[in-house]
């Protein structure tokens, strides 16, 4: 009974040391045992001595230079506006010009070229408008604008070799992984121009390495180093998702890994109390929830504080944000609308004016469908005396009282129609595109105060405060239908030649969408004495940081998700790993020159094939436990599911949500993923070459000769595991090294042979374009 206890303390004590599953990775622990036998092993040889890590600190520095070689080479070429450079390039342009502008991105990456810019005395005075514009004749700093990402760039490959020897691993398996991202033509290619996905992905690839080296002082609990690690995490989680929105997938891994961490030290055997747990708990919660927050919110008000002045981005904000702005034309021409002002509408998504003219809607549409034959109602693009129309109260108000009485929130009016002196109205006539949708037509001002009186009655719905007046310019209102409750609503497409190509006006049942609105654009028969008119120096107004902040993240996500238009190079999800497509950025025709986005193929197929060995690896240890059949030791299955897993998790939380988008999606949303598979191909190659068999017995042990003999003496059961060596010994890490030479060899061989791609430069004939074409890429200059 006393073994039987002896063996149960000792296997409880093995489960307290091996580390939580999905755990980030850590340094190999070897027990007692295993250091005595290959001290004994060494004594045999010579004097026992600890492997250097000099190699490591070579091989970070020389990855690192090489590094700056392949993300600086040539990067003056091309001296043009190359792809999305038009965005960010102009972006920190209005920066430097303090001119508001509208991105889906958070503002964080875009500050860093702003930043730049400053640095080299930029004021921000070309606007990157169009792909191909020269740099040189602009007078643009754009290789100091391209060295910002190109240096963020070089650093992450350092960070991914860090990540790998802090992990624990073998110089071979951290090169091999090293080197994938080193000499890979899509991390190169994105991150060598005026893009934000170089500092996305180093951001990303510093929150996995501060959280290893986290992870690594959990013995050590509440320490400096401890607390350096935590917060250093959290810094680099906020840059992440204070660069692009999908930096949460970056939270996500972490995350996960934290949940799983925690749950493991509920174990009543870790010897926690509740209140030493809580104490983690909450300063994880700080330290990777609340700090990467307050830091994420700082970005959002260095933005709004630098952008002071009206720009490009007022029309996606309320008129209340754009009243802060200075310059702003609301804040300057915004005129408290009255009844019986003559006025022009106008639609704020399309810019249409609202207009009507004599001509009749036709008896039949296209489709066989009847119309009411009444005054066609439309929305027009250019001024035009058509477009006035007076606004009337629902009841009328005498003579002499009219003077001064605003147009307030949710009033009923009527709107008449100055040349053609007529009322505008809608009834339940289908519109002449939309069947469901009513029909807005005009009547004469008898019918308008006889039997069609309710029908030409529309409430003003502003947008914003319940109590407020209409105003021009910065009063957004919705023109509701009062008895049918239909929205006045326009859009693009043009009428036929019977509506001289103008846009269709009609009644949209769905009141809330945002598409509905309009508003006031002017006010035409303005009386010079009319106070209202006087042109006082109007003061820029303020409004709390929480409402400008809230309304620019909802506007964010809406144009975000908005954005599921094609594009002749977008991309889906499950083309990324086997690189099926890449993506055009820039061509010279007179040169045959051209950049096309493409990632190394051989280190892509590489990486993705070894993510489905691990899957694979993974089912069938746990079929085999499930028969009875344990094929590794349990030092080597814990670093195969916590270390790996670990990088698998990062990989799968980078790529799979991307499945559940419905925006346009490109082959650079893969990279993040792909840095991810490469730390997974490190980490493999070391436990598929650098495992050997040996026999322990029941308890775990190692035995071998009379060892073994004496474990059968004393009934124990031998078997035969697979266990990892020695990550630092010459012996463990040979065959590593022959295969990680020989992957790097063939990844450095497709780099080569792509480059003319990445870099732009030379010019490539026709056979040579031909060449390239593995998987059907549509390049130019192919004939």
């Amino acid at each position: 009974m006393a073994g039987d206890a002896s063996v149960r303390q000792r296997a409880a004590i093995r489960r307290e040391k091996s580390p939580a599953f999905g755990a980030p990775p850590q340094a190999p622990e070897h027990d007692d045992l295993q250091d005595k036998l290959a001290k004994q092993k060494a004594a045999a040889a010579g004097p026992y001595k600890k492997p250097s890590q000099i190699a490591y600190k070579v091989s970070l520095v020389l990855v690192t230079i090489v590094a700056a070689v392949t993300r600086f080479w040539k990067i003056n070429h091309p001296n043009q506006v190359v792809f999305d450079e038009v965005h960010f390039g102009k972006f920190a342009s209005y920066y430097l010009q303090g001119t508001y502008f509208f991105d889906v991105h958070p503002p964080f990456g875009k500050l860093l070229f702003a930043l730049m810019g400053w640095l080299v005395g930029y004021d921000g005075h070309f606007l990157f408008d169009n792909i191909g514009d020269s740099y040189i004749d602009n007078k643009v700093p754009y290789v100091a604008y391209r060295a910002m990402p190109a240096l963020l760039s070089t650093l992450t490959v350092p960070v991914v070799f860090l990540t790998m020897w802090e992990s624990g691993y073998s110089l071979p398996a951290c090169l091999v992984s090293a080197g994938l991202v080193l000499f890979d033509n899509a991390q190169i290619g994105q991150t060598r121009l005026i893009l934000l996905d170089a500092t996305l992905i180093f951001s990303m690839a510093c929150s996995l390495l501060c959280y290893v080296r986290f992870y690594k002082q959990r013995h050590a609990p509440f320490s400096r180093k401890w607390w350096k690690w935590l917060l250093l995490t959290g810094v680099a989680l906020s840059c992440v998702i204070s660069t692009k929105y999908v930096g949460v997938f970056t939270f996500v891994t972490i995350g996960a890994a934290v949940a799983i961490d925690l749950w493991n030290m509920l174990d009543y055997r870790r010897g926690l109390t509740l209140q030493k747990f809580g104490a983690h708990f909450v300063a994880r919660l700080i330290g990777l929830i609340v700090i990467p927050f307050f830091f994420y919110l700082f970005w959002f008000q260095v933005h709004f504080t630098i952008l002071y002045r009206s720009g490009p981005g007022d029309d996606f904000m309320s008129p209340e944000f754009q009243e802060t702005l200075s310059d702003n034309v609301m804040t300057l021409n915004s005129i408290q609308v009255n009844y019986y002002d003559t006025i022009t509408l106008r639609h704020k998504d399309t810019k249409a004016y609202l207009h009507s003219h004599p001509d009749k809607y036709p008896l039949r549409y296209d489709d066989g469908r009847i119309s009411s034959q009444g005054q066609q109602v439309t929305g027009y693009p250019f001024n035009d005396t058509n477009n006035h129309w007076i606004i009337l109260p629902a009841v009328p108000i005498p003579e002499g009282q009219r003077a001064g009485r605003p147009v307030g929130n949710n009033d009923v009016v009527k709107l008449r129609h100055v040349v053609t002196d007529t009322d505008l109205l809608s009834h339940d006539v289908a519109s002449p595109y939309y069947p469901t949708n009513q029909e807005f037509t005009t009547v004469s001002i008898i019918d308008s105060e006889g039997p069609r009186h309710n029908d030409t009655l529309f409430e003003v719905r502003i947008e914003g405060k319940k109590k407020q007046q209409l105003r021009t310019m910065s009063g957004l209102f919705k023109l509701v239908h009062h008895p049918s409750k239909v929205a006045m609503w326009t859009h693009g497409r043009p009428l036929p030649d019977w509506g001289y190509k103008q846009q269709e006006i009609n009644g949209n049942k769905n009141i809330a969408q945002k598409s509905n609105i309009w508003f006031a654009e002017s006010i035409i028969n303005s009386d010079p004495e009319d106070k209202r008119f006087s042109k006082e120096p109007k003061k820029v107004k303020t409004l709390p940081f929480w409402k400008k902040y809230i309304e620019l993240q909802r506007a964010m996500f809406h144009h975000n998700n908005a954005l599921t238009s094609s594009h002749p190079y977008a991309s889906q999800p499950i083309q990324w790993p086997f690189l099926m497509r890449g993506v055009s950025f820039w061509t010279k025709s007179d040169t045959r020159e051209q950049i096309y986005f493409l990632g190394n193929p051989v280190g892509w197929w590489i990486a993705s094939s070894i993510l489905a060995v691990f899957a694979g690896i993974v089912g069938a240890d746990q079929l085999t436990q499930r028969r009875g059949v344990d094929a590794l030791d349990k030092k080597t299955r814990s670093r195969l599911y916590n270390s790996t897993g670990f990088f698998w998790l990062a990989w799968a939380a980078h790529y799979l949500p991307f499945y559940l988008m419905g925006r346009q999606l490109f082959l650079h949303h893969y990279l993040p993923a792909h840095l991810a598979s490469a730390l997974v191909t490190g980490a493999l190659l070391e436990f598929i070459f650098g495992a050997e068999p040996v026999d322990e017995d029941e308890d775990g042990t190692v035995v071998s000769g009379s060892a073994d003999a004496f474990a059968h003496a004393q009934g124990k059961k031998v078997r035969r595991v697979w266990r990892e060596k020695d990550s630092e010994s010459a012996e463990s890490t040979l065959a590593s090294w022959v295969v990680g030479v020989v992957l790097i060899g063939a990844v450095i061989a497709g780099f080569v042979f792509y480059a003319p791609l990445t870099y732009g430069t030379p010019g490539l004939s026709i056979e040579g374009v031909l060449r390239r074409k593995w998987l059907g890429y549509d390049l130019h200059f192919a004939k």
